[in-house]
């Protein structure tokens, strides 16, 4: 399910206008051993630049015995500063809708200095809304929360960049 919510989040941002949306999916990126990892990160990964660069995140995972994947959480503990003072939204999916997923991802957030927008999604069964052709069709009101949730990160997102430029936080 997560490519089909991918492709319905991208078609939401790509009706913004504005954005760059750079793809990260985990079952195409690699990270070293963990046996090189040490708090507050490791060596360079492929995806720590693109991470760097990012202004926000929607973080899209599935909820997974009552959590999020440890794919996401590797991919979280291999950054540390790239993260830091950028805002973030959820978007999780699962029988229930992924809250727990949502709740879990929240605290481990925080711990790096992110910001996660109130207005988070949790889709429950979602591979019960596809259309013909296996695009994710929820009822309107999902598809216009979604839209609040991506204004939400917009604006945190704006308020972020412009302080990490002129107000940068102490080390």
């Amino acid at each position: 399910m997560s490519p089909t919510i991918t492709d319905w989040v991208i078609a939401a941002l790509d009706q913004t206008g504005g954005v760059e949306v750079d793809l990260i999916d985990l079952t195409k990126i690699s990270l070293p051993d963990d046996s090189q990892l040490y708090p507050g990160g490791g060596p360079e990964t492929a995806v720590g630049e693109r991470i760097e660069a990012a202004e926000a995140f929607v973080f899209i995972t599935p909820e997974y015995n009552h959590s999020y994947p440890a794919s996401l959480k590797r991919l979280i503990d291999w950054h540390y500063r790239e993260w830091k003072l950028k805002p973030a939204t959820i978007v999780a999916y699962g029988v229930q809708g992924g809250h727990a997923a949502i709740e879990h991802l929240r605290g481990v957030l925080a711990e790096l200095n992110m910001i996660t927008t109130r207005r988070c999604m949790g889709l429950p069964a979602p591979w019960e809304n596809l259309d013909d052709a296996g695009r994710y069709a929820p009822a309107d009101s999902v598809t216009k929360a979604l839209t609040s949730a991506l204004a939400e990160l917009s604006w945190w997102s704006d308020v972020l960049t412009d302080a990490r430029t002129n107000r940068p936080f102490p080390a």
